[in-house]
């Protein structure tokens, strides 16, 4: 049977709009170190397992998400396993009145945008993780509050990723209003939004089918480092 692109959503991003952005060899890639720790792989042959076990760092690790059950290369241990629901939209539903000013993030604001993802951890995030597309985000007082972005990209979907309101400000809908101004974004350039959330995060799921979201497939997440 044919994978759906959205099947190993890591190794389609770093083999087609993130080529840019990775490094391995043709069997498994990762992304450059200063952008993100997510690595992917074609397959589970012996070939892509190897080329994956030499992408992992000796003091480090890289995470892979995919549909497929994760198969551990020799000499490399998990350090942490999860179960995801994979979530795509399919009608945005959403009011069109927005009660805060939203502006698109920058260099300029690069300093900001990591120290609130170290304060609030949405996921991994390293100071160039902003580079795989565009940011939004919430000021007051001159200062970022909340913000949302873009992770994996293919041809046809974008990923919502990033998303996190700085605890002084929650309960106000920021993010809320974020994901549906990505989402917007997303869908005016003629692609699918999609986003992934731990199967345990109940209330974000809720939170994701009340806009528009539905699970298309369960996947597994792994955090890889050497044995």
């Amino acid at each position: 049977m044919t994978e759906h692109i959205l099947d190993r959503p890591i190794w389609n991003s770093l083999t087609t709009l993130h080529a840019r952005f990775a490094t391995g060899d043709g069997a498994a890639r990762r992304f450059k170190e200063t952008i993100s720790i997510f690595a992917g792989q074609k397959d589970e042959s012996a070939e892509s397992l190897d080329a994956l076990a030499r992408l992992v760092p000796p003091d480090g690790n890289l995470f892979l998400i995919q549909v497929a059950p994760v198969v551990l290369p020799d000499g490399i241990q998990s350090a942490m396993t999860g179960e995801g629901c994979q979530m795509l939209l399919e009608t945005l539903n959403a009011p069109k009145v927005k009660a805060h000013r939203i502006e698109r993030l920058g260099a300029a604001d690069a300093k900001e945008m990591y120290d609130l993802a170290m304060l609030t951890k949405p996921g991994p995030y390293l100071m160039d993780t902003r580079l795989l597309g565009d940011f939004w985000g919430v000021k007051e007082g001159g200062k970022l509050i909340a913000m949302a972005g873009e992770r994996f990209r293919h041809k046809g979907f974008a990923e919502i990723s990033g998303v996190c309101t700085h605890p002084d400000h929650l309960g106000r809908g920021l993010a809320h209003e974020l994901c549906v101004h990505v989402a917007e974004q997303i869908l005016a350039r003629g692609e699918h939004p999609y986003l992934q959330v731990f199967a345990t995060n109940t209330r974000a799921i809720r939170v994701y089918e009340n806009l528009g979201f539905r699970t298309r497939a369960r996947v597994n997440a792994v955090m890889l480092e050497k044995a």
